[in-house]
């Protein structure tokens, strides 16, 4: 599928439009939704407006203020991990998918730690993407973003560091370190190709300091890839919860 995406032509807007709407035909009336962040969720937002409208009965939790305000904007309603404990399904995107595996590199976008407590709260995660995000080994072209707290960011990022990685501090588009909204920082992490993701994932979580990494192992259920030949779907064998 790699191949067949890479032409200049290729508008990967339109392949992560067609991944999202086709990830949205899950969705059921009377369900609890988890909402990604990103530039993929957005059109998977957009999506959902639309059968919202239609007349399709649902609500959102979001895992971003961003994805919150596009949420209202689309008149989808949104409820709380307060009302609801679980969540039938998470539609969100991907910095990185493994071919083999479905584990994923999440939170280009900022907001890993939130998509992350919804992961972990969903029935089900369904992920969307171009098949450029599509690698044989996570880390192959992005780096992992981490959470960080601000106090002994310095010391948290050598911790790191000492494991392998090469940490970068995150900053905004006025060059101030980013914030995500939880109030923490995130050190963009290269390991290069990485081998054992599990393993790494906890390596990460034991450094203090560290709030959450944006591996996501063993969490998605399905992936959407979109190509220039059609929307291709990748699943797990794990059953729904």
């Amino acid at each position: 599928m790699n191949a067949t995406a890479r032409g200049a032509d290729v508008d990967r807007g339109a392949l992560k439009r067609a991944a999202a709407e086709a990830a949205v035909e899950l969705v059921q009336d009377g369900m609890v939704v988890g909402l990604g962040t990103g530039s993929t969720a957005t059109f998977a937002i957009q999506a959902l407006g639309r059968r919202h409208r239609e007349g399709l009965q649902f609500i959102g939790i979001p895992t971003s203020e961003r994805t919150a305000a596009q949420a209202k904007a689309a008149n989808i309603p949104l409820t709380s991990f307060r009302e609801h404990r679980e969540i039938d399904l998470t539609i969100d995107g991907a910095d990185e998918v493994e071919r083999e595996t479905l584990n994923l590199i999440k939170g280009l976008g900022g907001a890993l730690l939130h998509e992350k407590i919804v992961a972990a709260a969903s029935r089900r995660l369904a992920i969307v993407v171009d098949a450029l995000k599509l690698v044989d080994r996570l880390g192959a072209r992005t780096p992992i973003p981490v959470e960080v707290v601000a106090f002994g960011l310095e010391v948290t990022q050598g911790a790191l560091e000492s494991i392998g990685a090469t940490a970068q501090l995150r900053l905004s588009a006025t060059s101030a370190p980013f914030i995500t909204d939880s109030g923490n920082r995130i050190l963009d992490c290269s390991f290069g190709p990485i081998a054992d993701p599990a393993t790494l994932e906890k390596r990460i979580k034991q450094v203090v300091g560290v709030v959450e990494s944006g591996l996501f192992v063993s969490r998605a259920d399905v992936v959407f890839v979109a190509d220039t030949s059609g929307v291709h779907h990748l699943e797990t064998t794990r059953d729904w919860r």
